[in-house]
């Protein structure tokens, strides 16, 4: 099954959401909180697609590379947004950071989505104000808290603080992502 084939810009949770996507060239992997991202990128990355990740500190960074990206290419590359989840279930945080992507993304112009993709950056575009709120609310934001992990959490919810953008390459992320 391809769905959203006839989209620029597509939207997916998990693995299984991957296994349905159409193939695309770039495939963004968003985990906001957790790092469950490695078998992700390693599905994403059979395909031959450039996997990169991505979360609400770097989704400006990351737009900027899937542009670059498409015109190393000098030809419309498609980019399938992914994120992790709650172990594929839905996760707030994630549809935040995926949206943040998408959003992102269009304002670079790349702005043909598939509703799925739309959603999400809506999403993200109406609740943006929130987000440091709704990520430390979140299940997994909480959670982490309550490990005294919170000031991970704070961290997380920071908008475009990083111009890094973790590339998988060999089975591991380079550079790194933050710990």
């Amino acid at each position: 099954m391809t769905e959203q084939a006839d989209y620029q810009v597509r939207l997916a949770w998990g693995a299984a959401g991957l296994a349905r996507l159409a193939p695309a060239d770039v495939v963004v992997v968003v985990d906001v909180l957790d790092d469950a991202t490695r078998e992700l990128a390693a599905a994403a990355s059979t395909g031959g697609a450039v996997v990169l990740r991505a979360d609400l500190t770097n989704a400006a960074a990351v737009a900027t590379a899937c542009l670059a990206i498409q015109h190393e290419r000098a030809s419309r590359t498609s980019i399938a947004v992914v994120a992790a989840g709650d172990g594929g279930a839905f996760s707030s945080e994630d549809l935040l950071g995926a949206g943040a992507v998408v959003a992102a993304l269009s304002e670079r112009g790349t702005d043909h989505t598939s509703p799925e993709a739309a959603v999400a950056c809506e999403a993200f575009a109406g609740l943006r104000r929130a987000v440091v709120h709704l990520v430390s609310a979140s299940v997994a934001g909480r959670a982490l808290a309550a490990d005294g992990r919170g000031d991970e959490v704070a961290a997380a919810a920071r908008l475009d603080s990083s111009t890094a953008v973790p590339r998988w390459s060999d089975g591991d992320w380079s550079p790194a992502p933050p710990a």
